[in-house]
């Protein structure tokens, strides 16, 4: 190898004698020249190229410092072998116009006007320039389309459309009478319709950029002027001579004409219409006399409505009672009284349904407890101290509250019984017995329709003890009818029989008295509220 190396030193040394000729030594990139002390050739890279100019020269990348810098502002760098050259950035320009260029004969990049184009934003469309680019707007009259402002037509979808308002609406009272056009700026005019008169405002309409016609402000009158009010309606339909009225909701037509009508001499023949408030078909709904049941309708004043009045009575003391029944009516009249047949002591709700308006309205109401009737005795008087008594009742729908009691008098001097008073009898002489008692109670429901009694048998009646009468005394039977629901107690007496006759007097009152002298006026004839014996 080291053989080799000197060789090649020998082979490029120049021979003794030899002068070297250093231009034949220079790359081929490179030229040959002077050096400045002309003390001999030296070999230089050409531009371009860097090296050592003989044995190499290799290219040179201008554009590696930024074009900026060697192209300038707003350029792009183009490196080529062993040159380069520069080139403008889009929307921008070189002042050479050339598509190239080199800065070393003092071009450079000038932004592009792109507005200067004409139709570059399309119809309706404005142009502004900026610096390398361009940018779009809608002039007024035109509205973005596909988009928003601003845009690029080159870039975005969006264009410009020219505002069209469309047809011009109808106004109240006028004739369209013309039209320019559909879009921004035109004008459509106006005229009052026939019957009608021009009072105040603009008749003209102008189509605007929002897409909106704005006005007429024109205000035409009826020859016989604004259409007259009625209270409670609003206006259907109108025209230049007539107007249709209806009842604002929540009323109804009461009477009169919903038309008013402008007359020849310009004066409105008004409508007579009067609306009412709309109530139920049926209320102010109420009993009285615990028979008869009334009430107010609402209706049209001249229709005919058909009513369905349901009661059903029911009792707490009764489970398996039930009064169920029902009443037609058909009536024009506004008042109305329908009289039931309620039974006594007995809880009615009672139903009212108009069948036409499908309206159905409900009250309820007790009936009260009324004075049992005055039970049918056939009375009898004993000497014997075990008197068996008689009685005959008829079935009555109180016999589940009602009750029979058996009083026991002692005859002394002038008594006086109160039919009303729940025990004992009270004498009034100073000199009195207090020896009446209650001997026996028997519940209405226990017993037939016949029933015979013997009074003093020993035995309970109801929790009374029927102890046996004394020998030797006189005594009054009364028999005693009572019913009873909830806090009312009613009753009714009746002299069933005497025991031992002897001249005293006794004097039956109660409340129920005028009741008990009737059946005992009925039964003896001779006795009224006071029955008066006299001793023999």
């Amino acid at each position: 190898m080291i053989v080799v190396f000197l060789l090649a030193v020998i082979a490029g040394t120049p021979a003794a004698g030899q002068i070297l000729d250093v231009c034949t030594t220079c790359h081929t990139n490179a030229t040959c020249d002077n050096k400045p002390n002309s003390s001999g050739k030296v070999c230089n890279c050409k531009y371009g190229f860097v090296g050592n100019g003989r044995t190499y020269c290799q290219d040179k990348d201008e554009c590696q410092i930024g074009a900026s810098k060697i192209c300038g502002q707003h350029t792009q760098c183009h490196n080529t072998y062993g040159s380069y050259y520069c080139t403008c950035l889009s929307g921008y320009s070189p002042t050479n116009y050339m598509a190239t260029f080199i800065p070393n004969d003092g071009t450079y990049c000038q932004d592009i006007d792109e507005c200067k184009i004409t139709g570059l934003c399309g119809q309706g469309g404005w142009c502004r320039n900026l610096e390398g680019s361009f940018e779009c707007a809608c002039l007024l009259g035109y509205q973005i389309h596909n988009g928003a402002e601003p845009f690029h037509p080159h870039r975005d979808k969006a264009s410009c459309k020219v505002v069209d308002c469309g047809q011009p609406a109808p106004v109240e009272d006028t004739v369209l009478l013309s039209v320019t056009g559909t879009t921004y700026g035109n004008v459509a005019t106006y005229v009052c319709d026939e019957g009608f008169i021009w009072a105040s405002g603009d008749n003209t309409s102008v189509c605007g950029a929002n897409g909106l016609w704005r006005g007429p402000t024109v205000v035409c009158e009826a020859k016989c002027g604004p259409v007259p009010f009625l209270a409670n309606s609003e206006v259907v339909w109108h025209n230049r001579s007539v107007v249709i009225y209806r009842c604002m909701d929540g009323y109804h037509i009461w009477k009169g004409s919903n038309i008013s009508v402008c007359g020849s001499s310009g004066v409105w023949q008004k409508a007579t219409l009067r609306c009412r408030v709309i109530k139920p078909p049926i209320n102010h709904l109420y009993v009285v006399n615990e028979k008869c049941v009334h009430w107010k309708a609402e209706k049209y004043e001249e229709d005919t409505e058909a009513y369905k009045v349901t009661y059903i009575g029911t009792r707490n003391y009764q489970r398996s009672f039930r009064d169920k029944r029902k009443q037609f009516l058909n009536s024009k009249a506004d008042q109305l009284a329908v009289c039931l047949n309620l039974l006594p002591a007995t809880n009615y709700n009672i139903s009212i349904t108009a069948l036409s308006a499908r309206f159905t309205a409900s009250i309820t109401t007790n009936t009260s407890l009324p004075v049992p009737p005055v039970p049918v005795v056939y009375y009898r008087e004993f000497e014997t101290p075990v008197p068996t008594l008689r009685l005959h009742r008829s079935a009555n729908t109180l016999d589940p509250i009602s009750l029979y009691q058996v009083f026991v008098l002692p005859v002394e001097e002038i008594m006086v019984f109160d039919c009303s008073f729940p025990g004992r009898p009270e004498p009034i002489s100073k000199n009195k017995l207090s020896g009446g008692y209650i001997t026996a109670q028997i519940l209405v429901r226990h017993v037939g329709t016949e029933v015979n009694f013997t009074v003093g048998d020993g035995i309970h009646y109801g929790g009374f003890y029927n102890a046996p009468l004394e020998n030797g005394r006189n005594y009054y039977i009364i028999l005693r009818a009572v019913s009873q629901w909830n806090t009312a107690i009613k009753s009714s007496c009746v002299l069933w029989a005497k025991i031992k006759g002897t001249s005293y007097v006794l004097r039956v009152s109660s409340l129920a008295a005028a009741s008990v002298g009737l059946v005992a006026l009925a039964i003896f004839s001779g006795y009224s509220c006071i029955w008066l014996f006299k001793k023999t």
